[in-house]
Formats: C-alpha cells, structure tokens, sequence
C-alpha cells in the first residue's frame, strides 16, 4: 500500500541545478521556434477573417520568448496542459504546422481531427493534454496527472500553463495548496500580461505580483522577464527540478500581448502609448537583435528563418485547405469515451421523438390535418 497522503512532508531545500548556458545552436533553435509561433499565429489571424476558422481564436503573440522558455526545458515525457491561448506550445511540443493548422479549419488531419479547433487541440503522442476554454478548467486536471504520477511513482513532471486571470478562481488555490500538502510534481505557470481581458491586473488582483501567492502555501516561485526566451527556460528548469524533487513551483512570467484577448477584440481599453509599448517590446525581434549583436546570427540567416518559416506556415495553409470537412455522420464519435445507455444521436433539428401516426379515419373523412 502507498503511504497516507497526509503523512507526505514536501522537501524543504531544493538546490539549484546547474546548467550550462545555451549553445549557439540551441539558441538559433529558440529563435526560430519563436519566429515559427510568430508566423503561423498571424496566418492564423489572416484565417479567421476569411471565416476559415470557426469559434473563438486567442493568439500566443507578444508571448513567443515564454513559450519557446518553458517548453525547451521540458522533458519528452513531461505532461503539458495549457489555457485557450495554446497554439504556440502545441508547435513549441512538436505537433506540425499542418496539423496544428488543420484542427484550426476544423479538418479531418488536424492534429484532434477537427474535434478541438483553436481551444481545445490535445495530442497524447506529445503529452499535450489539451487547452481549456473554462478559465482555470485545466488546474485541477493537472494537478489530477501530477497526483497519479507521483501514486506510481514516476519521474515526470506536469507543466500547467494559465493566464492571470486564473489566480482569482477557486480551483487555483484549492489545487496549489493540494499539490503543497502532498508534495506533487507540477510547475503552475503564470503567463501575466498584464490584462485579464480587458481589466489589467493591479484593478483586479490586491496583490498584483502574482507569483508570491505561493506564499500562503509554502510553495516556491519566482518571476521572470518573459520576453527573454534564455531568462525563461533557466526559471523553468530551475522551477521543474523543484518539482522533481518533492516541491511545486509557480512561476509567473511577464510577458506582452500584442493584440487584444482574441482576434475579434479591438483592444480599445489600452492607450494608443500602451500599444505602441507593446509594439516596441516584440521578443521576437528583440531576441534576433540580440543573436545578432551577439555575432550568433547574420542579418543574412536572420531573413533566411523568416522566409523558411513564413513558407512553411504558407504550406501548412495549404494542407489545411485541402483537408477534408469531417463527414456528418461522425458528429456523434467521441461524445463518451464508452457506450452510455439511452445516449441520444439526434441530429439538429431532429425530433425527440417520432410523430404519433394520423387516426386513418379523420384523414379519410377529410377531418382534422
């Protein structure tokens, strides 16, 4: 038998690992796996306007340096659950432009098979657990993964990826201090841009430093600059020992958000000096800036990436495109994960049940029609 949860005592020193710094390569590869993100989110945009992509649509730009950070110091068999802001992180976690791209159109080859679309994309292959679009509906859930890890035993570790908003609900608190009583394997990261929705966080939050919430928990944390992709994966590594080790982490990363909460909010709440702050802010040419002061990357290889990527992102449009609509009489698969009696397969419109017939003789006597 495992020993009682409550007898758990979560470690109460963690050392900080060492790691050396970036190579050149490793750094070429966060550049371009931030301009990767950059390119498809603004096809993705351009997607949404000619009506390709249904639903809602929420944009990782402004947060490439996060996301290339955190998902570089992750282990292949670590879980990942994100918020509804994932498309970057499902790239970053290795799913293709053209299946990302496809589940977007709503497409039989997309990567949920169109089932999930912008929200709700989630690949097992990958550990991808998934995006939410109930704020704060994935906490719980991975706090759920990082408790059977440690019931088994194992050594991954859960990455739960949320929004400011987040920290406000219920589910937050009650799984942050869970994961602190039984010592879970999971890093919390808060991606604080500033704005939930369309209130920032100091209107919202009597605290705005969102990370020393940990406090009340004894749980560790840390804030990072989120527009330096390095400054990021270091936090993330040293946050994902910490959670190896018997001890969460929440971590909050300041990043920007370049355009509004999704593709069709003017962001009208934000200053014209706010936006052009964000604006000047971009990680992503911050970061090319700083390869190539750095003697790392050529102006030269820095246009290359750009027109490989955009050419990819071009092709993955194309393979989306061309990608078959799911046939109607699927629409019911994958409702229940095993047969539910009484389980209805009316199509829209549908009637409940079927038209009692017509007495014979009213129709016959040319009565009642």
């Amino acid at each position: 038998m495992p020993p009682s949860r409550t007898t758990r005592t979560p470690k109460a020193q963690v050392s900080r690992p060492v790691h050396t710094a970036p190579s050149d390569d490793q750094l070429r590869a966060l550049h371009r796996q931030m301009v990767l993100i950059r390119r498809f989110e603004e096809r993705a945009a351009r997607a949404y306007a000619e009506a390709k992509v249904g639903g809602y649509c929420h944009l990782n730009l402004g947060e490439e340096a996060t996301v290339a950070g955190l998902m570089a110091a992750l282990a292949g068999s670590d879980y990942v659950y994100a918020n509804y802001r994932e498309h970057g992180y499902a790239l970053a976690r290795g799913i293709s432009p053209e299946r990302a791209m496809a589940e977007l159109y709503g497409r039989t080859d997309g990567v949920s098979h169109g089932w999930g679309g912008s929200m709700h994309m989630f690949d097992l292959e990958s550990r991808f657990m998934g995006g939410y679009g109930i704020v704060g509906g994935q906490v719980p859930l991975a706090t759920g993964t990082a408790l059977a890890i440690d019931y088994r035993g194992g050594t991954e570790a859960v990455m739960c990826l949320m929004g400011d908003g987040t920290t406000n609900i219920g589910a937050f608190h009650e799984s942050l201090n869970i994961a602190a009583l039984w010592g879970l394997p999971i890093v919390y990261v808060v991606n604080n841009n500033g704005l939930g929705m369309g209130t920032t966080v100091e209107q919202s939050s009597a605290e705005p430093e969102l990370h020393k919430r940990a406090s009340s928990y004894r749980m560790p944390s840390a804030r990072v600059d989120g527009g330096d992709p390095v400054a990021v994966l270091e936090a993330a590594r040293v946050a994902l020992a910490s959670a190896r080790a018997g001890r969460p982490y929440l971590l909050e990363t300041m990043t920007g958000r370049m355009k509004g909460h999704s593709v069709v909010d003017p962001a009208r709440y934000r200053s014209p000096e706010e936006a052009a702050a964000a604006r000047a802010a971009d990680p992503v040419a911050r970061f090319a800036a700083d390869l190539r002061e750095r003697g790392v990357l050529g102006q030269d290889e820095i246009e290359r990436v750009d027109a490989e990527v955009t050419a990819e992102v071009s092709a993955a449009a194309a393979f989306a495109d061309a990608s078959p609509e799911p046939d109607v009489s699927t629409l019911f698969d994958y409702t229940y994960a095993t047969p539910v009696p009484n389980d209805s397969r009316r199509l829209p419109g549908e009637a409940l049940f079927p038209a009692p017939p017509r007495p014979h003789a009213l129709l016959s006597a040319g009565g009642v029609r």
